[in-house]
């Protein structure tokens, strides 16, 4: 089949972390025999916001690193939707996209054989439902949504598609040593997690007297100041494809998820744990409802309901290498079983199928 993807960026992940299951994607359709052209516009944000503070390294970085992707650059100006879907069998449109680009992909189905998707991977449609209202899916053939909640959301022409880890890329690297205590990959998160990474990590951290690393971007001054006085280190962005050597270089990790996913859209852990998973490094995580069962909360990781129980867990974690290697055998083994990119390609041509894709076999 020919797959089209339009996304925000596939080249860069600073502060976009569905640039990182979209890479697993694409590569598991093309070591398929399938056919993906992904289209980015030029100005995207992330990649704007990569080369300011980055330079032009990162992007050749990308290239070596995801030999396979070569992701196709528009100029919003310019673009001729019609034209880049031409012979597509399936194209999907990522939600962080311009409502103008969402609606003229639905304006070329109407003419077209294709089918057409709408990629949710946020909480805007709980928590912004007046902007969502502007999007416009009157010519969709469905929404794939990464997670149950969100989905019934759309009504009964949505599919809820987890996220989850590209295994090609996050497992663990046996041949680092850990030594260091605690790491954090993410973002500080827009005052949406403020409060709990203060609670889940930072407190946690200074009571124990962890030696750790903090990565991420979107850091204001106060809170590069609250991860030196718990003792971390602020290491700032890093490329995806090398956290799993940070991993390795750590005992333990944490996951704190974002208020609105926690509160308006339960069930919906975003990437950050699967990629922990994948690379077998015990997780600790700060409370959420795992209303669909992905995983089994005391085997794949442990759940912290409060700091004082987020102390006790890494105390113990990092106390008893019994515990923590149970912990990352278990969860690399769920997510080889279940949460692999693979897995992800397998539920993706079967909905294909359900709307009646004919061309599904490589």
């Amino acid at each position: 089949m020919r797959f089209v993807y339009f996304t925000h960026s596939l080249v860069s992940d600073w502060n976009h972390g569905n640039a990182h299951f979209l890479r697993g994607v694409v590569t598991e359709l093309l070591e398929h025999g399938h056919a993906v052209e992904v289209w980015e516009p030029r100005s995207s944000w992330s990649r704007a916001n990569l080369v300011r503070d980055h330079g032009e390294a990162p992007l050749g970085a990308f290239r070596s690193a995801f030999p396979a992707l070569r992701p196709h650059i528009y100029d919003i100006e310019t673009v001729d939707v019609d034209e880049l879907v031409d012979g597509a069998d399936v194209v999907i449109v990522h939600e962080w996209n311009d409502p103008w680009l969402v609606a003229a992909a639905g304006r070329a189905r109407r003419a077209g054989r294709f089918r057409l998707f709408f990629h949710d991977t946020h909480h805007r449609m709980r928590t912004a439902s007046e902007q969502m209202a502007r999007v416009d899916l009157s010519e969709y053939d469905g929404v794939l949504a990464y997670g149950r909640c969100l989905a019934e959301l759309y009504g009964d022409r949505a599919w809820t598609w987890h996220e989850a880890a590209d295994t090609r890329v996050f497992k663990p690297v046996p041949d680092v040593e850990p030594r260091r205590d605690l790491v954090w990959v993410g973002n500080w998160g827009d005052g949406e997690r403020t409060e709990e990474l203060h609670e889940f990590l930072l407190r946690p951290a200074r009571a124990l007297g962890l030696r750790g690393s903090v990565f991420g971007v979107r850091y204001p001054d106060d809170a590069k100041r609250s991860v030196a006085d718990a003792g971390l280190r602020y290491r700032g962005w890093v490329a995806n494809h090398r956290v799993p050597q940070l991993f390795a270089a750590h005992r333990v990790t944490v996951h704190v998820p974002r208020r609105p996913y926690r509160e308006a859209l339960p069930g919906i852990p975003t990437i950050r744990p699967f990629e922990a998973l994948a690379c077998g490094i015990p997780l600790v995580t700060a409370p959420w409802e795992d209303t669909e069962g992905l995983f089994t909360p005391g085997a794949d990781f442990l759940v912290a309901a409060d700091g004082a129980e987020m102390t006790t867990h890494l105390r113990d974690v990092l106390g008893d290498p019994e515990l923590a290697d149970s912990l990352g055998e278990h969860g690399l083994a769920t997510i080889r079983a279940r949460h692999t990119c693979g897995h992800r390609v397998d539920e993706l041509l079967e909905i294909c199928r359900t709307v009646g894709v004919r061309a599904v076999a490589a």
